[in-house]
């Protein structure tokens, strides 16, 4: 086996797994974009459009550019929200609420055919590996910090 980088292993296995779901979501005039955006969209309450950047791990910019999207295409609605007043909550409308079922079963679907290939041993030590990684990022364990 040729020696490649976690790195490397990472991007690689993202980008071809983010190609899948952005094929898939052009069946359903979508991108993944969209897709993970409404299953990230609590749907009985609604979500805070300040906390969904940050729950999706994506900058403001790219975020305000997706909701816009989706509001002009019916998925969405942005309501007042009742404990902040100056807060706005994102809602799914139906049509968003059926789309977000479209985005469910795509990425079920995924996980059901990779866990049909791989053991659930295999599984833990991948999400075991992933939490360490995460871990290291997250309390800056990988390069020094200049103070």
């Amino acid at each position: 086996m040729k020696d490649i980088t976690i790195d490397y292993a990472l991007r690689a296995t993202w980008q071809a797994v983010a190609r899948m779901y952005n094929e898939e979501a052009k069946k359903f005039e979508a991108t993944m974009a969209v897709g993970f955006t409404l299953l990230s969209i609590d749907p009985k309450t609604g979500t805070p459009s300040t906390s969904l950047g940050p729950k999706m791990g994506m900058e403001a910019t790219s975020l305000s550019r997706i909701l816009k999207s989706m509001e002009e295409r019916g998925l969405i609605e942005r309501r007042p929200n009742p404990n902040d007043g100056r807060g706005v909550l994102i809602h799914l409308t139906p049509f968003g609420l059926e789309k977000r079922e479209d985005s469910k079963a795509v990425v079920l679907q995924f996980n059901n055919t990779v866990r049909e290939h791989v053991s659930q041993d295999k599984l833990d030590h991948f999400f075991e590996v992933v939490d360490v990684i995460n871990h290291l990022i997250s309390e800056k364990k990988i390069y020094l910090q200049d103070t």
